[in-house]
């Protein structure tokens, strides 16, 4: 939004003092800038995502219930915060603590955020994904935060007998013109009402920021690093066992029998062994007596959702379902670029494996996970078990990595189905191997593009993006969506509203038109990085790299020429700029560079890689060995970065999965079941293909509000690999990851038994 201020402290916002033993409150509404957009030849049409976005869609869902969301000051002078959103590695818990600091001037280590359990009368408020949390919570929290501010000084007022006009607030004190002075500690019961009250109040302006803005650590980064952090699995739940599913030798195979119940039971420290519908569940004293016994057991399976499907199955699935393109060539006015990406799939496990906790009984149950739809989850544990949903209480914990996995509470339903049939509570933990082989997955998807050109113009721009069906069963956070999302006919829908509201093209290219289309829904999948940003934007990247190349321009240049937006400009001067963009390179090494826009934010990125026959052919222990991304500058706006040393963070996970996808990070399908087993043959970006030179440029605030930032990376930095990838061999990649065709690397565990034996030396397998 170049240079304007759009700070919101200039307003008035409506927000509650809640009935309280000490003080509490809560406030709503909030504001979202729109883009600008610039002139070019032939200008596109707006598309939906630039009008009104998926962001947008989530913060609007979220206002209704946004007052029932309340910071309470306590008497030893914290203010507590209970985030109806999961943390899981993004540093939300840091940026939202941030805010209450800012505007009730209390020290940043004073304020306790915690994840706050299911509250279905939340609604959509509780779903996170989407890059969403900061930007709709931002006015709200703020709001709350200088309601109790203000509280705060009015009963410092009454008690000083002075007028609240001369009463100033710093770290956690309110101070009088005379020097008297009373902590928020000793004001917190006073300061608290009866009943609830409706007030206004103005925000702080950005002039004043002294926390917002800066750069601050992790407010949990000491507990992570000394292993103080609780997660699911640290939980010590009475009664609660370790407990691991046996799982079948195809994607969602069914059990039809078990030949030695009886002598699995017998095994020792196994208590239970009950058969559910995702597999044989065992309990036992410990995760490797589990282990044992899901390895003993002999199985008979029913046939699985993918029998028999491989890589070549589906890719011929997805050609004859791609949408016809709809604007003709023609040949004596215009050329063209026509090109067909592959994208296999990929999986999104994170480094904690799926696992959730259960006590369910006869009239409630008690659930414990990292989930980012608890609400759904709660609802859906509540039918399954034939309880109301208020029997049903989910606690939300920390999650060691989500990439949207915890959208989905496989575990959690899990657990306490098994935890019904056995009648005990259970710590249930997937293996490493179901995690890659039963787990979700990203979708494998083509996307077809063919551009036209003539006289120095782009002319049109078409892409049909087909893939496998994404699994939206999470809906947007409660029943109602997630249900809709699961019929046949509206999850179609669903998934083309998702693509609509998240897919834009950031060139005035003329005529442009971006469709989807799903099919093949035997597979588990989510909504991994980005949902289909990464594979979109590294097709149009690479296109756009091909169109600069046929009409004799720079890569860069060309971008440039065509943006729409002087925030997307800015960000890609600052990598051209930073990275010596067309810099000399040696034969087998080239830069590539890329932009993406989302969620009111945007990234370039510039890659170099090296290609060269000494580095492809090197050897790497447990690692595929090919091309080595030696740098990477990205510069970012989001507008306003809340944490902008989180957003470095963010920015450099992003980077790194965008280098994996791109070169490395694939799922090999055949016979129904993928190959890979966990890490060591799934090639995330290792140390040695991790770009020694990083560089993360922050951009100045230009629009006074947060948009997005949790996926932005991934795709600019996969597309910009790519592009490098193409300069330095001379060869556009159109399959990805582009090591997928290469050996596998190594020898596929078995698929019965499921899972592998633990290694008893802890160096001989690294899982």
């Amino acid at each position: 939004m170049g240079d304007q201020d759009h700070s919101l402290g200039r307003r008035r916002f409506l927000g509650y003092v809640l009935a309280a033993s000490t003080l509490t409150v809560a406030a709503q509404l909030g504001e979202v800038a729109a883009p600008e957009r610039a002139e070019a030849a032939i200008p596109s049409l707006p598309e939906p995502a630039e009008v009104y976005d998926l962001n947008d869609l989530l913060t609007d869902a979220a206002l209704p219930t946004a007052n029932l969301i309340s910071i309470q000051l306590n008497t030893d002078g914290t203010a507590s915060f209970a985030l109806p959103r999961a943390e899981v590695g993004q540093g939300v818990t840091t940026s939202s603590a941030m805010l209450i600091a800012e505007e009730l001037d209390l020290p940043l280590d004073r304020v306790r955020v915690t994840l706050a359990d299911a509250r279905p009368e939340l609604l959509f408020n509780q779903l996170t994904g989407g890059s969403n949390t900061t930007i709709s919570t931002y006015t709200p929290i703020r709001a709350a935060a200088a309601i109790a501010r203000q509280r705060l000084l009015q009963a410092a007022a009454a008690q000083l007998g002075v007028a609240v006009s001369t009463l100033t607030t710093s770290a956690g004190v309110v101070s009088s013109a005379s020097g008297a002075s009373i902590g928020y500690g000793a004001l917190a019961v006073a300061a608290a009402s009866q009943t609830t009250v409706l007030v206004s109040v103005g925000l702080k302006p950005a002039a004043r920021f002294s926390v917002i803005g800066t750069p601050q650590n992790r407010v949990d980064a000491l507990d992570a690093v000394t292993g103080r952090k609780q997660f699911a699995m640290d939980l010590s739940v009475p009664g609660a066992l370790p407990t691991m599913v046996c799982r079948p030798p195809t994607i969602n195979g069914t059990v039809r029998s078990v030949q030695n119940l009886a002598a699995v039971q017998a095994m020792p420290g196994i208590t239970d062994v009950v058969t559910v519908a995702t597999g044989v569940a065992v309990r036992g004293q410990t995760f490797g007596q589990c282990i044992d016994a899901v390895r003993a057991l002999q199985v008979t399976w029913g046939p699985g959702t993918a029998e028999g499907a491989s890589d070549a199955t589906v890719l011929q699935e997805l050609l004859v379902a791609e949408l016809p393109l709809v604007i003709p060539p023609l040949p004596l006015l215009t050329q063209e670029v026509d090109t067909r990406f592959t994208f296999h799939f990929a999986s999104n496990s994170a480094l904690e494996p799926n696992c959730a906790i259960a006590d369910v009984r006869a009239d409630r149950a008690e659930i414990w996970g990292a989930l980012k739809s608890p609400i759904v989850a709660q609802q859906t544990i509540a039918a399954a078990l034939g309880l109301l949903p208020t029997a049903v209480t989910v606690h939300v914990t920390q999650g060691g990595g989500s990439f949207g996995r915890k959208l989905f509470h496989d575990a959690a339903i899990e657990a306490a189905l098994i935890s019904r049939a056995m009648g005990k509570p259970v710590k249930l933990m997937w293996h490493r191997t179901d995690d890659f082989r039963q787990g979700r997955a990203h979708p494998m998807a083509t996307s077809r593009v063919r551009a036209t050109y003539s006289l120095g113009n782009v002319i049109s721009f078409e892409q049909r993006h087909t893939s496998v069906g994404t699994d939206f069963g999470h809906g947007l956070g409660e029943i109602i969506t997630s249900l809709v999302a699961k019929l046949p006919v509206a999850d179609l829908g669903f998934s083309e509203t998702m693509f609509e509201l998240t897919q834009q093209t950031p060139y005035e290219f003329g005529v442009t038109t971006q469709l989807l289309n799903e099919v093949d829904h035997g597979f588990n999948t989510g909504s991994m990085r980005g949902i289909y940003s990464p594979n979109v934007r590294c097709a149009q990247e690479l296109v756009v790299d091909q169109l600069a190349a046929a009409m004799g321009q720079d890569a860069y240049r060309f971008r440039r020429q065509f943006l729409k937006d002087d925030r997307a400009k800015a960000v890609l001067d600052q990598v051209a700029q930073a990275g010596d963009w067309g810099r000399t390179m040696p034969a087998g090494t080239a830069q590539g560079i890329a932009l993406h826009p989302e969620y009111h934010g945007f990234v370039a990125v510039l890659a170099e890689i090296d290609c060269t026959p000494a580095t492809v052919g090197r050897q790497v222990p447990d690692a595929w060995t090919g091309p080595r991304v030696t740098k990477v500058v990205c510069a970012v706006d989001v507008g306003l970065a809340v944490n902008p040393r989180g957003l470095e963070a963010q920015m450099m996970g992003g980077i790194m999965d965008g280098i994996a996808v791109a070169l490395t990070s694939g799922l090999h399908l055949e016979n129904g079941m993928f190959q890979e087993g966990s890490w060591d043959e799934y090639f995330y970006t290792r140390q040695w293909n991790t770009p020694p030179e990083l560089q993360i440029i922050v951009m100045p605030p230009t629009t006074g509000v947060p948009g997005g930032a949790g996926e932005l990376a991934v795709a600019g930095a996969m597309a910009a690999v790519a592009c490098a990838y193409g300069r330095a061999t001379g060869t556009m990649p159109t399959s990805f990851p582009i090591n997928h065709t290469a050996p596998l690397g190594f020898v596929p565990l078995p698929t019965e038994p499921p899972i592998p034996q633990s290694p008893t030396d802890g160096l001989s397998r690294a899982y």
